[in-house]
């Protein structure tokens, strides 16, 4: 159009159009929508730092202890009553005194296998040689002894000395040895468990079925 006509139309009251808006440049803005730049991904979207989130490496604090107010910590147990602890304490005593009991228990069986041992030691030196045993002997003569029938062999004379109180039965390591009256009665006060027969010739003729031989308990009778 030429200068002249539009003067024209300027004259008759036409107005110019106004100029378009320029576009942005198409190629400052090829990336990806969505992807931050580096700057906004340091930052925070839009290249701002972000707010409201806690710092990488410093731990959140939880809320502020309120001024005046006691802060009781997770798992605190409660303070116990003395009633509790009265309750407690004689627990306590009766398990030391009970303890104290089982010890003193021990002490008195280790002491009293102590004196056994020592006593048996003295009646084995006393009976040293001493034993009346007779290798040909025939006869069993039974008796009592720890709950059960047990018979030592004597000949005739042994026999009637026996059911006299004249000679006596000592027990030694599970044998069973004939001595002198004397004998038996000086380890009768050392070890009292070690007479295996002792006759009282006063006492009554049921109190030692086994003194007359033909009450003797034959030798091939099982008990």
């Amino acid at each position: 159009m030429s200068d002249t006509l539009r003067d024209q139309l300027l004259g008759l009251g036409f107005k110019t159009l106004p100029k378009p808006e320029r576009k942005p440049d198409a190629r400052r803005d090829s990336r990806p929508q969505g992807k931050p730049g580096p700057a906004a991904a340091k930052h925070g979207h839009g290249g701002k730092p972000s707010q409201g989130k806690p710092h990488a490496g410093r731990p959140q604090q939880q809320g502020k202890p309120q001024p005046g107010k006691p802060q009781q910590s997770q798992g605190q147990r409660k303070p116990r009553s003395q009633e509790d602890i009265d309750l407690a304490k004689a627990y306590a005593i009766r398990a030391q005194r009970e303890k104290d009991e089982r010890l003193e228990a021990e002490r008195v069986k280790q002491e009293e296998a102590r004196l056994r041992r020592e006593a048996r030691a003295k009646v084995d030196e006393l009976i040293k040689d001493k034993g009346l045993n007779d290798p040909n002997a025939d006869i069993a003569r039974h008796f009592e002894y720890g709950g059960k029938i047990k018979r030592i062999y004597v000949n005739a004379e042994q026999l009637k000395g026996l059911n006299a109180g004249e000679l006596g039965v000592l027990q030694q390591n599970g044998r069973y040895l004939l001595v002198a009256a004397a004998v038996l009665a000086e380890a009768e006060a050392l070890f009292a468990p070690s007479v295996a027969l002792k006759v009282d010739p006063n006492a009554p003729a049921a109190d030692d079925p086994y003194a007359d031989p033909q009450f003797q308990v034959p030798d091939d009778l099982v008990w």
